[in-house]
């Protein structure tokens, strides 16, 4: 009998059912139950697995999105000073009753001339007040950009004699322009700066020129132009690395570029005076080994890239890039309060061992180091967290690799926990590559960054990019070779010692 039967049978025939027929319709309800009971925790099963599944694949997603987007960077505020999302503050910005240098009121410069405008009639009713004496003057300081003038062409004429000691006939040099060129080193060091500097594109640079100065170069002859200044530099492009890799810290990021619509990577070494920015097709360690050299003496601080980690020095991962992983995994993972216990635990690890760097002189090498032992085991033992869930498991494991490189900043003087630096001096870079979207040869991208380590040098020393080129290159039209940054720099502080002097 079946289940809807036995439950569709009228109530007389269950009064008048023998013994034996009541125990079979039990015996039947208990068979049909327990198959439905069985058929039940196989659905359930078949439900949570594929929860399951579901509930993995959505991680996966959630971490991809992590691991795409954590190394974009928030802020300039150090990410272990931000918010742990524990409890959030309204931030009261202060009222600036004092003016701040640079803001605007700034103090006005001493005028070149003077202005006198007379009041000839009213404004009002158009009277005339020219005999009227004149009672009051208000002054203003006005500062502006005089008419842009025009090209100016030239013809330069350059002499051709005998010389009797030398058995040839010499010739004259102009320094108005490089060597069979026709345009000026003013213009040259112009278009130098656009492209690098303010990171126009070359269609923008021609649009520029024509103007405002209707001074007309194609594309192609602005290109070929900054090709030929970058081999003129080489030089000096090669000196800005010598002084990069003299540096006991060095900087170091990297980032994608385009040429012909393939994928090269734009890598910067830079420390406080100099920037090397150099493109390669590739992104692992043999380019670091290239520019570095397999063994540095000082710090390499980076962003844990594994191309670093080839080289034999004392490194220092960025751990903004760590701080700020943990806190998407956070926000991801709400649920799971352990991770943000470990990310205030490790934030406390670091702002100490910030305020143990600075104050090592005043405690003393021996309390320092005893100090710099404690930190450490804090970390090791923050590291071996009993029982975390799979989200924390996977955090730690990304700091555990890097456990090595995340307290050296405390043990030297001048280097910092993050890569702030480095990301600054490439983003020079990203900025060009998104207006422009890379290069069209490999001629230009060299080109680029040859120019991109010079102008970013200058600007670290506090130098006149334009005023370098123009002075270089004015040297190597009477010696062949460019003037260097060094002895330009020296230059340059001598005669503003001269001026103070005078």
């Amino acid at each position: 009998m079946t289940m809807t039967k036995i439950i569709n049978l009228p109530e007389y025939m269950l009064h008048n059912a023998s013994k034996e027929e009541l125990i079979a319709i039990i015996l039947s309800l208990r068979e049909t139950l327990r198959q439905q009971q069985a058929e039940s925790e196989i659905k359930l099963l078949s439900l949570q697995e594929k929860l399951e599944r579901q509930e993995t694949e959505l991680n996966k997603l959630i971490r991809d999105d992590i691991n795409k987007t954590v190394n974009q960077p928030s802020s300039k505020q150090p990410e272990f000073n931000k918010s742990t999302g524990a409890g959030k503050k309204k931030v009261t910005r202060k009222k600036h009753h004092r003016g701040r240098k640079g803001a605007g009121n700034r103090p006005k410069p001493t005028p070149d001339i003077t202005h006198t405008n007379p009041l000839t009639c009213c404004p009002n009713c158009q009277a005339d007040l020219t005999s009227q004496p004149v009672i009051a003057t208000t002054r203003r300081i006005v500062e502006d950009i005089p008419h842009i003038p025009e090209t100016i062409i030239s013809e330069e004429v350059q002499e051709r004699k005998w010389c009797p000691f030398c058995g040839k006939v010499v010739s004259s040099s102009s320094e108005a322009a490089l060597p069979q060129s026709d345009i000026g080193l003013g213009a040259l060091g112009l278009i130098a700066y656009l492209w690098v500097v303010a990171a126009l594109s070359l269609p923008g640079i021609a649009a520029f020129l024509n103007s405002f100065f209707r001074l007309r170069l194609s594309t192609a002859g602005i290109s070929k132009m900054m090709i030929r200044l970058a081999k003129i530099m080489e030089p000096v492009y090669e000196e800005i690395l010598d002084d990069v890799k003299g540096g006991m810290i060095i900087f170091a990021d990297e980032t994608g570029w385009r040429v012909k619509g393939v994928l090269w990577w734009l890598w910067a070494f830079a420390n406080k005076r100099a920037a090397y920015y150099w493109p390669d097709k590739q992104r692992g360690s043999l380019v670091v080994e290239k520019i570095l050299g397999t063994v540095f003496p000082g710090v390499l601080v980076t962003d844990a890239w594994h191309a670093y980690m080839k080289i034999v020095c004392l490194k220092q991962t960025c751990m903004a890039h760590i701080f700020r992983k943990i806190r998407k995994f956070r926000d991801a993972y709400p649920k799971y309060y352990s991770i943000l216990l470990f990310y205030r635990k490790l934030r406390r690890i670091l702002m100490d061992g910030e305020r143990l760097q600075s104050a090592r002189k005043e405690i003393g090498e021996e309390t320092f180091l005893r100090r710099l032992c404690l930190l450490k085991a804090r970390l090791k033992k923050l590291l071996a967290w009993k029982n975390p869930n799979q989200t924390l498991k996977e955090v730690i494991a990304k700091v555990a690799r890097q456990q090595d490189h995340i307290l050296t900043f405390v043990e030297h003087e001048g280097v910092p926990s993050h890569n702030n630096y480095g990301e600054y001096i490439i983003k020079k870079g990203v900025l060009k590559r998104k207006i422009s979207g890379g290069s069209m040869s490999e001629d230009g991208v060299r080109a680029y960054a040859t120019l991109q380590s010079i102008a970013q040098t200058c600007y670290l020393r506090k130098l006149s990019f334009i005023g370098f080129l123009t002075t270089s290159l004015i040297h190597y039209i009477r010696t062949g070779k460019p003037l260097s940054l060094g002895q330009y720099e020296t230059q340059s502080l001598n005669t503003e010692i001269q001026k103070e002097a005078a």
